[in-house]
């Protein structure tokens, strides 16, 4: 038979990179105390990571050491895992849509949950609780479009939206439009006065 900390350890491998286990999952093979002290020996041990409160990754091994999963796929996880939306903060959808050249020096994502910090081996990421208006368009590109509008400010975002008008596809530039009224008025005007132009 396993021990405590065998079952957990063949779970966590189980799982794909940024994978995320809890202590909770294993209640059943064991006492509070049993499975906490489990996976505080496992952590000591280097063959998880604890990332927040009660939540934990196993380390990506490679020919180059271990090394802590992608943040990107470990919010994946965790969205799925709680239904909450997670996605990219607008510095980075700016970037990503071709609206600015900066690179976020930190890792920031938005979330419909909580407001909480991820300690990713020597990393640290922060997932912030933002309005659901931010939210409502997902990853889509769309979506990106709204917080990277958000992020860039009123003052540019004339600019701005020329530039998104000429680059997104036509069903994301639709999307876009159509979501005016669930905006800030700013953005809403800023959105319909380009719209007017084609």
């Amino acid at each position: 038979m396993k021990t405590l900390p065998e079952t957990i350890l063949r779970h966590a491998r189980s799982l794909p990179e940024g994978g995320v286990l809890s202590p909770k999952e294993f209640l059943h093979l064991g006492s509070r105390a049993a499975v906490d002290q489990a996976f505080s020996r496992l952590t000591k041990g280097g063959n998880l990571m604890r990332v927040a409160r009660g939540t934990y990754v196993a380390p990506v091994s490679s020919r180059f050491g271990t090394r802590a999963p992608a943040p990107e796929k470990v919010i994946r996880s965790l969205a799925e895992r709680s239904g909450e939306t997670v996605v990219r903060h607008g510095a980075n959808s700016a970037n990503a849509l071709g609206l600015t050249q900066q690179v976020p020096i930190k890792e920031v994502y938005l979330t419909s949950g909580r407001t909480r910090k991820l300690k990713l081996g020597k990393g640290e990421v922060l997932i912030k609780h933002t309005p659901r208006w931010m939210l409502m368009l997902g990853p889509r590109p769309a979506g990106e479009a709204v917080r990277a509008l958000a992020w860039i400010g009123s003052t540019h975002a004339d600019a701005s939206l020329a530039s998104l008008h000429r680059t997104l596809p036509p069903a994301e530039w639709r999307a876009l439009t159509l979501a005016r009224a669930a905006l800030p008025s700013w953005m809403a005007q800023a959105i319909g006065k380009e719209g007017a132009h084609a």
